[in-house]
């Protein structure tokens, strides 16, 4: 008697979570700030699924991996799901090491390996040299959406310059390297609130706003009906 509804709800909620498809606890937090007033709740895919999907990011283009890992990880989960792939664009190294960013050093790089690969290879550059950005392609795949539909994308930067070693206890990745100029501390040095103001990922994330409130919208709708059915 009781299983319809139980099943009605567990669909309903399906078309209310978000999933990050993560795995990155720093980034699924962050996320969650940026995100924290939308209708949604917002979970790491750890958190629906025991074993996650493992994604090889071996695409050339931040997009590209980015679309990828929201693809996968919505297919397995049935769920909303947003995937971003981000990194650190280096003038003087040419762009790099770009969507190599977490795997600089090696593929199992930590972060201060790859801070120290990312030093090593600018050298005695000049300050002035040593500008480059940080990068973020967000995509949004909906496994509601018609049959063909495009993952949904926005894309965001934050410009800086290289310092010539880490500054600051916060953040992760690249962020105790990374010199905001119109703060003129590191990403690490400065609080959440400026963090999440400024970054490439707030950037990204402001602009997905609109298409995710339009979602969540037309989610909230399906769960009503599909709850009341």
């Amino acid at each position: 008697m009781n299983a319809p509804p139980a099943l009605g709800v567990a669909e309903a909620r399906r078309r209310t979570t978000l999933v990050i498809a993560s795995s990155n606890r720093a980034k699924i937090v962050e996320f969650k700030e940026l995100l924290r007033d939308l209708p949604f709740e917002v979970v790491g895919v750890s958190d629906v699924l025991s074993e996650p999907p493992a994604v090889s990011e071996t695409e050339s283009t931040f997009q590209g991996n980015a679309v990828k890992k929201a693809t996968v990880v919505a297919e397995a989960t049935m769920m909303l799901t947003l995937a971003d792939d981000s990194g650190l664009e280096v003038d003087a190294l040419g762009g790099r090491p770009g969507v190599r960013s977490a795997r600089f050093a090696h593929e199992r790089a930590t972060d201060a390996e790859n801070n120290a690969a990312l030093l090593a290879a600018l050298g005695d550059v000049e300050p002035d040299q040593r500008r480059g950005r940080f990068r973020c392609v967000l995509a949004v795949v909906d496994p509601f959406a018609r049959p063909g539909s495009p993952p949904l994308i926005t894309d965001g930067s934050c410009e800086g310059i290289i310092a010539n070693g880490p500054r600051g206890g916060g953040g992760f990745g690249y962020d105790p390297l990374f010199i905001v100029p119109a703060a003129g501390k590191t990403m690490a040095e400065l609080s959440e609130a400026e963090k999440n103001s400024i970054s490439h990922r707030a950037v990204a994330v402001r602009a997905m706003r609109p298409i995710l409130t339009k979602l969540s919208d037309d989610h909230l709708h399906d769960a009503l009906r599909i709850v009341s059915a």
